[in-house]
């Protein structure tokens, strides 16, 4: 890595790691970012770090926390960290099990120094706020040092998902699609889903940093699974096989499921409420719902002569996530919807 990756007009991220990247073997510690606040004029926000390295071999970055109150991931990582021995590590393998540790602290999907939404900030700036001193260090410091990236989330405490899911970027030709499909049926979530870039989302930033990032979405409502943390941890440990960072005992037999491919469009799979109130959803998910099908009612307890509100699917798709709150304001996603696709094959 270029000794400038973590400069910005000239301008060098202050978050500085205790322990060495570079170095071989396993180290544990913090990523420490300055916090000047009246409690702690001299302090330092930590945000836990593992790195496990040996020899030559892919680097890949796996992080969970970047919302605070999705839990499965952050169990995962955890876990991991523990169990990955360096001697099973043909490369380096970084872990973040509290990529937003002020939220992961509180269980808020964002920051409760700054309101940041962590992957919605990137590419970062090191003289901003706290998330985006964060974001900018894991794009210009991290990303920029790895192969891939996994971002373990969950719906959090507003949505919930499906199953098991993963999510990454439409490839930009065949040889990327074939790759990119590889990684995803190495990963084995039931369903895997293609959408179009965002530039501050983690995905995007991964790319720009030439490396492959995909997020997992394994259920949501605040909650956690122990199946979706089984599940998550067998697709991580066999995507980790696949790109022949890690060997050994901890490899399982394959991935957890053969995936379904499909695809989300920005502007037509999200449905969303038009009025507040109390939502009852009319289609469940899994279900496959039509452009203009009644998928749900909102209901005004506050004014029970009002007759309830209409809501309409926005296109054709079927059903992966649905609000796990009642309660909604305008502008509230209800549902977000999903359609099968195909990647492209060489030679047509």
């Amino acid at each position: 890595m270029s000794a400038d990756k973590n400069i910005l007009c000239g301008v060098r991220n202050p978050i500085k790691a205790d322990i060495d990247l570079d170095a071989q073997g396993k180290h544990l510690g913090f990523l420490r970012l300055p916090n000047s606040v009246h409690r702690s004029a001299y302090g330092w926000l930590p945000l836990p770090v593992a790195s496990i390295k040996r020899g030559q071999g892919p680097t890949i970055v796996v992080s969970a926390g970047t919302h605070g109150d999705e839990y499965e991931g952050q169990i995962i990582v955890s876990n991991l960290i523990r169990a990955i021995e360096p001697g099973m590590v043909n490369g380096q393998i970084i872990l973040l099990p509290m990529a937003n540790a002020p939220a992961a602290e509180v269980g808020m999907r964002t920051s409760p120094l700054d309101d940041g939404n962590l992957n919605r900030l990137y590419p970062g700036d090191p003289l901003g706020t706290p998330s985006q001193i964060i974001a900018h260090y894991i794009e210009h410091t991290l990303l920029a040092r790895a192969d891939y990236m996994v971002d373990l989330h969950s719906g959090g405490s507003s949505l919930l998902y499906q199953s098991g899911n993963a999510m990454g970027l439409e490839p930009r030709d065949v040889q990327e699609s074939e790759r990119v499909t590889a990684l995803l049926q190495a990963f084995g979530m039931p369903k895997s889903f293609l959408y179009q870039p965002n530039p501050v989302n983690v995905t995007a930033a991964a790319r720009r940093q030439n490396a492959i990032c995909f997020l997992a979405e394994l259920g949501g409502g605040g909650n956690v699974d122990p199946a979706l943390v089984k599940m998550g941890t067998q697709g991580l440990l066999n995507l980790l096989g696949f790109i022949q960072v890690l060997a050994g005992p901890l490899l399982p037999e394959g991935p957890p499921a053969a995936t379904r491919l499909m695809t989300i469009d920005r502007d037509t799979h999200y449905t969303y409420a038009m009025d507040a109130g109390v939502y009852e959803p009319l289609a469940a998910l899994g279900d496959v719902v039509r452009q203009g099908q009644e998928v749900a009612r909102v209901h005004f307890p506050a004014d029970p002569g009002r007759q309830s509100a209409v809501v309409l699917a926005s296109g054709d798709g079927e059903i992966v996530c649905q609000r796990a709150m009642a309660l909604v304001r305008r502008g509230d996603c209800i549902f977000q919807l999903a359609s099968e696709r195909s990647l492209p094959r060489a030679g047509r």
